[in-house]
């Protein structure tokens, strides 16, 4: 069995977003071994991203060991129910003695109840490159996908104008693009804020 990692984002069917953000849907159950490769992920549905999660526990099962408190968890009622989801969605049947990853997560910050006061609507310059590079990426300048792309490399503002610009005094730039991006991300209703007109 191969294993597969997670690095930051997690995609989960639209039918599950409600109970994500509620609290009721608190791990994924996937088949085979999976390791994340990070403590924080992004979570979407719909296809959108939806909140930001720090992964609790991560355990590895059998599907016969699997419990009904596994199932509810995951926003099923039982195992048959959890076992009849996966075999849809792997497109084949599964035998009871496969591994499961079952990853517990908490949702730290809800991407539909962003601040429209704050200059990045709530989100840090690392959220909005991360969100921007998997939904953007096709449509972004040359300049503005190699900034988004130093951002998730070296993580803060200031760190990228140094590196790209060899002085702090460019930050203006970096800030600039991520306003732009937030914006196109509004538009495209990417990231959803309340009651709020967008300008430019």
């Amino acid at each position: 069995m191969r294993t597969k990692y997670i690095r930051g984002h997690i995609m989960l069917r639209k039918e599950f977003s409600e109970d994500i953000l509620s609290g009721r849907k608190t791990t994924t159950i996937r088949l085979g071994k999976i390791i994340p490769k990070t403590h924080e992920i992004m979570i979407h549905s719909g296809g959108r991203p939806i909140a930001k999660a720090l992964i609790k526990k991560v355990v590895y099962k059998r599907i016969y060991e699997l419990s009904e408190e596994d199932a509810k968890k995951d926003g099923y009622e039982s195992v048959e129910e959890l076992v009849k989801s996966l075999e849809k969605l792997y497109g084949r049947s599964i035998d009871m003695n496969e591994i499961v990853t079952i990853i517990e997560f908490e949702v730290i910050k809800k991407f539909t109840e962003l601040d429209e006061k704050d200059v990045y609507m709530g989100l840090t310059p690392l959220e909005i490159a991360m969100i921007s590079n998997r939904y953007l990426r096709d449509e972004l300048s040359e300049n503005d996908f190699r900034i988004i792309d130093a951002i998730l490399r070296y993580k803060s503002i200031r760190a990228v104008s140094l590196k790209l610009y060899g002085s702090l005094s460019k930050r203006w730039l970096i800030r600039k693009v991520l306003r732009k991006c937030l914006y196109r991300l509004m538009r495209k209703n990417i990231v959803k804020i309340r009651n709020t007109v967008i300008e430019m």
